[in-house]
């Protein structure tokens, strides 16, 4: 589905998370900001900055344990209004987007999009 950007979009995080399937994870806090986002986890491993990562991606291996269930990246799209993007996952408030000018894919927050029919 192609959607147009209705609000600006800046990442937070220059150097986002990003791992294999079957890679060990510290799960740390649930997301709990004022945007409702439900299901994300402030998730670390060797060798990387902590990120967000949606609780579908992990296995539970015990308190503050886990294990990535397939192969995830939090590279989130700096983005513009009036730029189109297709959507590919949406997951928890958040959509997995490919930029229709470069191709570029990262996660973008859905309340900033509209659908183009």
């Amino acid at each position: 589905m192609k959607y147009v950007v209705i609000e600006p979009h800046r990442s937070e995080y220059p150097q986002p998370i990003t791992f294999a399937m079957g890679t060990v994870l510290d799960i740390g806090q649930r997301y709990e900001g004022e945007e409702h986002w439900q299901d994300w986890y402030l998730c670390s491993c060797p060798g990387q900055a902590p990120g967000w990562v949606p609780a579908q991606v992990i296995e539970g291996l015990g308190v503050g344990r886990g294990r990535a269930r397939e192969a995830y990246c939090a590279h989130e799209l700096d983005i513009d209004p009036g730029q189109q993007v297709e959507g590919l996952r949406p997951l928890n408030g958040w959509l997995w987007c490919r930029r229709l000018r470069n191709g570029e894919l990262g996660w973008l927050p859905q309340s900033k999009l509209r659908l183009v029919g």
